[in-house]
């Protein structure tokens, strides 16, 4: 079966390491601190001027001055701090943050993501996401493998405007966990139940398969 969205945070979580900076992106990223291990320290940065955020409020408990960039109500750790945004800019540009979680639209088997717009539609603008994936050295793409019409996001070349030019390095989707790679997407990971056929299916780049493929562990 294909992984929910909760669970693409939970895998992509163990990703996170001990004194970590992270930013999350708008969508699936930003449930990935729901999911951190307790026993280690991360800082979660939000490009409007958040250090320290921690989870999503329970219902009733939300501050609606207190959000991400994304505009959602979030809870602050102790420590945490809040800054205008071309000081976040700063951490951002100077390359302090260690890991970046973006959702995207299409990404392509060389690293391009595509994750801010569709042409003939309406969107809310670039936000932070031109200056992070030009800054980040190690970026990790939430995503659903396919569209709603069942048609593959994880391309030879991606179809959407551009966001960044051979950035990602690891993707989670609801079927498998990828590496990318200078030869294409490296599967190192599938879904409990997903066979590696039907990631093939759903994979219109190349998909580099290497003996047995592992279950991802949720």
């Amino acid at each position: 079966m294909s992984l929910t969205k909760q669970q693409i945070a939970q895998r992509i979580a163990k990703e996170v390491k001990d004194g970590y900076y992270v930013n999350l992106g708008i969508g699936i990223p930003t449930l990935v601190a729901n999911y951190v291990r307790e026993d280690i320290s991360v800082e979660f940065q939000s490009e409007n001027g958040v250090l320290g955020m921690g989870p999503f409020p329970f219902e009733g408990e939300e501050d609606a001055d207190i959000i991400n960039a994304g505009k959602q109500t979030i809870t602050t750790l102790p420590g945490a701090s809040f800054f205008d945004s071309s000081l976040s800019f700063g951490m951002i540009r100077g390359q302090h943050v260690d890991l970046t979680i973006l959702g995207a639209m299409e990404v392509a088997q060389n690293g391009d993501i595509a994750n801010w717009k569709i042409p003939g539609k309406m969107v809310k603008g670039m936000g932070g996401a031109m200056d992070l994936v030009s800054s980040a050295e190690n970026i990790i793409v939430a995503m659903m493998h396919t569209n709603r019409a069942g048609k593959s996001k994880l391309l030879k070349e991606c179809s959407l405007p551009l966001t960044g030019v051979q950035c990602v390095k690891k993707i989670v989707s609801n079927l498998a966990v990828l590496e990318v790679t200078p030869e294409g997407f490296l599967l190192l990971e599938r879904a409990p139940g997903v066979s590696v056929e039907e990631i093939q299916a759903a994979t219109e780049g190349k998909l580099i398969v290497n003996g047995d493929i592992p279950e991802m562990v949720v």
